[in-house]
């Protein structure tokens, strides 16, 4: 969510001077983007998963300080819950091998931060939803240290003006109501980061939104929250009502959500920056000293520390990145839209097919979402959402037909070609996309495996439900660790 802050109170001139600041940063990102002052020439893939945190018995342990002091990595960092910790892997090209030093990679870290965990009692799993969670684990007490998280849980608040209900219709039914934002942190996901230029921007953002959807089906890894089954990814509705600013009778109105999918196609970066400070006011209204104009005039380059911050309190599954390194700025796509997990193998397959997909759509001829509806790419995300890797998706030429149907005879053969055009090793390309197209053949991926388990614990072992979801975790523990890809997990 941007730079950290610190534990303060806002006044109405805080505001004021903010939202004055915050479109002078717009003005100059503007004049950044007329006068082409990005670093494009070596494009780098990025890569975060979050990760959730469980003691002997597969339950939420609020450790998080005590396993990142354990770690000792500037990799591994806080996040909004207690039981959270969240892993930044250094950027680097995907050409040649470099998908599969991501794994190596990533590998040695969580297992190198797995030994030190279990020396404070702690373990790591990637997992969308940790199934074990109730809502005793997600109180104010379960709130990181952070100061920013404690401010943005009031902030949230006030603009409410009254509880968050979350109420979810799947499989079974879950109402409830939270007094702070840490059910948000039930929500842990793995976010690709890919750079691009300026010029490129539109056509890499509307392709990640068309196929959304489809990742999300593919990947999903969370169809268990307070031990309910509701949708394979309830990660979607549950991220997007635990952060949620408006109530009942500001939605009626029309305004929109923080956690948003968008509601049309771009044709700049340009776009989402503006939208953003257009429909959503601060959250976080701490002003930098830089003066973004002065800077860019004095031949440096600005930070836009509230454009930033801003961007980074609406939670877009696409969310557009400005940032600087080495002195260079540059842009990126910040894909958001996947569960953390199953295992690291997974999950860079998960990466080989979006960075593979998303070049070849937004080098295409004639750009899919000239053919397709914004409104028919967001259906296919929710409808991914609910079902997962059973889901009905439309797809222009094709009409409706399962999504599985639809990676294997259109979309693989995209993203194999886009990884050829990234330079992709092709053994690697065949490997990684490989574990995509078992996925479809089988049926099963992260959501389904743990459903299935669930209720054959449930039924051939005559577990109760809170009994049957710690052994959930602890099969998934086990076979996260074996690092084979989820379409080849038994049923215990």
């Amino acid at each position: 969510m941007g730079e950290d802050v610190g534990v303060r109170t806002f006044s109405r001139e805080d505001r004021a001077r903010y939202r004055e600041k915050v479109r002078r940063c717009l003005d100059v990102f503007a004049e950044m983007l007329r006068e082409s002052r990005f670093d494009v020439e070596r494009p780098m893939t990025g890569l975060e998963i979050e990760i959730n945190l469980v003691d002997d018995d597969s339950m939420p342990t609020m450790r998080n300080a005590d396993v990142l002091s354990a770690v000792a990595d500037p990799s591994f960092q806080t996040e909004l819950g207690q039981f959270n910790i969240e892993i930044n892997v250094a950027p680097r090209r995907l050409a040649g091998t470099g998908a599969a030093e991501f794994e190596q990679h990533v590998r040695a870290s969580l297992n190198a931060a797995e030994a030190k965990a279990r020396t404070v009692g702690a373990h790591l799993v990637m997992i969308g939803i940790l199934p074990t969670l109730r809502p005793e684990h997600l109180t104010a007490a379960t709130l990181s240290a952070n100061p920013r998280y404690e401010l943005l849980n009031e902030q949230i608040f006030a603009a409410r003006g009254e509880d968050l209900r979350i109420a979810i219709t799947g499989v079974e039914r879950l109402a409830t109501t939270a007094d702070t934002i840490t059910p948000e942190a039930a929500c842990t996901s793995t976010q690709f980061h890919l750079q691009v230029s300026p010029a490129q921007f539109a056509d890499y953002w509307n392709a990640a939104q068309a196929i959304a959807g489809v990742q999300v089906a593919l990947g999903a890894n969370s169809p268990l929250f307070f031990g309910r089954e509701l949708w394979r990814e309830t990660r979607i509705p549950l991220f997007q009502q635990a952060t949620d600013t408006r109530s009942e009778e500001i939605k009626a109105q029309g305004v929109r959500p923080r956690v948003w999918f968008g509601e049309r196609w771009i044709t700049s970066v340009f776009d989402l920056f503006e939208e953003n400070v257009r429909y959503f006011p601060a959250l976080l209204p701490v002003c930098d000293p830089e003066d973004p104009g002065e800077a860019l005039a004095a031949g440096g380059v600005p930070k836009l520390a509230e454009l930033r911050l801003h961007n980074g309190t609406v939670y877009r599954w696409n969310r557009p990145v400005y940032d600087v390194l080495k002195g260079r700025p540059h842009l990126r796509v910040e894909n958001r839209v996947l569960p953390a997990g199953p295992t690291v193998l997974d999950t860079v397959a998960n990466g080989a097919f979006y960075f593979g997909l998303v070049r070849a759509l937004a080098e295409s001829d004639r750009p899919l979402w000239s053919q397709m509806s914004f409104s028919a790419a967001e259906e296919n995300f929710h409808s991914c959402a609910r079902y997962g890797i059973d889901a009905q998706v439309f797809w222009p030429g094709l009409g409706y037909l399962p999504v599985t149907e639809l990676v294997l005879r259109r979309l693989l053969p995209l993203a194999y070609h886009g990884l050829d055009r990234w330079g992709v090793d092709p053994a690697e390309r065949d490997r990684l996309l490989g574990i995509i197209e078992q996925r479809c053949l089988t049926g099963r991926n992260g959501a389904t495996w743990q459903v299935e388990t669930l209720h054959r614990l449930e039924s051939a072992d005559h577990l109760d439900r809170p009994e049957a979801l710690r052994e959930v975790v602890r099969h998934y523990v086990e076979l996260m660790h074996s690092n084979r890809p989820v379409h080849e997990w038994p049923l215990p």
